[in-house]
């Protein structure tokens, strides 16, 4: 790791930020202090470690102090940009959930076999799910919070409709993978259920492909993408 100290890197970024790369600039303490959200002891504090060990050089003119960020500086910090950068783009693009299969109360194969549906599947999906939706009682927490973050990452959607007696909701499709076998976990407009439970649906019978019954422990990977900013 770069040997720049962690609570410097904030003031050099503000600093950058300043344009202090190629140009003195004038600064007091007190105003690093209110950026960096420290006191103006601490942003002095910072400044004077900066210069000591060389990302910075200070110039004074009479009770006016202007900075500069030196070659030493901008190399440390361009290791951590570059290692943060790094990071961020091989960092694994899926959310994993656990929990137990339980049993569904039969809505599933009434709506996934609707033809309002069926035929967005097949053309978004590549096939007409089978009748039915696995249903996942999630374990803990951090998998329920998970679940909620769903909606931070594009889905595959599928269009609410009607049949002239009612109207049907919305489906966010995510690709999935349930112990192996590929699938879709689907968010829906309109449920009975809670946070805690999610449903997959997929071309085969998960549960016969995958060997399963209610009871068992399953781990679900969801294949996602980060938004982007509009």
């Amino acid at each position: 790791m770069p040997e720049l100290k962690l609570q410097h890197i904030l003031t050099l970024a503000e600093l950058f930020a300043k344009g202090a790369r190629y140009n003195y600039i004038p600064i007091t303490t007190s105003s690093l202090g209110q950026s960096i959200h420290k006191s103006q002891q601490a942003a002095s504090k910072h400044l004077l470690e900066l210069e000591a060990d060389g990302y910075i050089e200070r110039l004074r003119t009479g009770p006016k102090v202007s900075i500069r960020i030196t070659t030493k500086g901008h190399a440390e910090m361009s290791k951590i940009f570059s290692v943060l950068k790094s990071s961020l783009e091989t960092s694994l693009p899926y959310v994993e959930f656990r929990g137990t299969i339980i049993s569904g109360m039969g809505e599933g194969a009434y709506y996934m076999s609707m033809k309002g549906y069926t035929k967005q599947f097949k053309s978004k999906l590549g096939y007409v799910p089978f009748p039915g939706t696995l249903n996942v009682k999630l374990k803990d927490k951090e998998f329920i919070e998970a679940k909620r973050s769903l909606d931070a990452h594009p889905a595959i959607m599928v269009t609410g409709f009607s049949d002239g007696k009612r109207t049907y909701g919305w489906v966010k499709c995510y690709p999935a993978r349930v112990n192996n076998v590929d699938a879709a976990l689907i968010l829906l407009e309109r449920t009975h259920h809670d946070d805690s439970i999610i449903e997959l649906v997929s071309k085969e019978n998960i549960k016969k492909l995958a060997k399963l019954s209610t009871g068992s422990q399953v781990t679900i990977r969801v294949n996602v993408k980060p938004k982007l900013s509009q």
